[in-house]
């Protein structure tokens, strides 16, 4: 794990999670808004937040133990989904690790068996199965509720890579292997519908974990959240 990103963990791990505990807790006891979705909610308190509401792009991928897996595979609960490859020098490692964040933080609540993480390669060619299985416990990844994606056999070298542009964003690689490319998190909800993008670094993964709450509490991103009001009752923490 890099040096920048345990200060972080280590300063604001214990405080996020103590307030987000209480908030999930405490939500059958909150007041709803009315009219209020759970995507404006968030659309609000979140500048790096972007509504989808359209079917996820499907596909069938390679696990890190040589199993085939489909999107429809984990239909019944929500998948936090993003784009890295082991050899990225810069973004991807903190990408993972800010996932790593997240994972621990859902860890610690009633939904840890309702969620998934996954991430896909951009780079198969040199991200082999062996790679893989190393990448994720080193950024902090813990494998009960997460797991990482290759092509299969026969599958084209730049099949994820076209994966990533079908939903929304692109990793152009480069003669010496770089690839120039943005960071998002896509969720997707139970149902298999692309419900939301978290852009780049900066969003605050509180945010995002609320944000999966209110699905894993209403079953689809567009009807009214359980607990409209989480964002306030974890602020009030701070």
């Amino acid at each position: 794990m890099s040096n920048r990103a345990i200060p972080w963990r280590e300063r604001s791990f214990g405080m996020l999670l103590a307030a987000l505990l209480a908030a999930i807790f405490a939500a059958p006891a909150i007041a709803h808004q009315p009219g209020k979705s759970l995507d404006e909610l968030m659309g609000n308190k979140e500048k790096y937040f972007q509504t989808i509401g359209k079917a996820a792009p499907d596909f069938t991928l390679r696990t890190a133990d040589d199993r085939t897996v489909r999107l429809a595979d984990f239909r019944g609960k929500v998948v936090v989904l993003f784009f890295v490859y082991t050899s990225c020098p810069d973004v991807c490692p903190l990408h993972a690790e800010r996932i790593a964040v997240i994972q621990d933080l859902i860890g610690q609540t009633p939904m840890k068996d309702r969620v998934q993480f996954i991430g896909v390669t951009t780079d198969p060619a040199k991200d082999t199965l062996e790679v893989l299985r190393d990448y994720g416990p080193a950024r902090g990844l813990k494998p009960a509720n997460w797991t990482f994606l290759t092509t299969t056999p026969g599958q084209a070298e730049d099949a994820t890579r076209k994966l990533a542009k079908r939903f929304g964003h692109k990793f152009i690689k480069s003669d010496d292997g770089y690839q120039t490319h943005s960071v998002v998190t896509h969720v997707i909800d139970q149902e298999g519908r692309w419900a939301a993008n978290f852009f780049g670094l900066r969003f605050e993964p509180v945010n995002l974990v609320l944000y999966i709450n209110g699905l894993t509490n209403t079953g689809t991103h567009s009807e009214e959240p359980a607990a409209p009001s989480l964002w306030e009752q974890v602020r009030k923490f701070f």
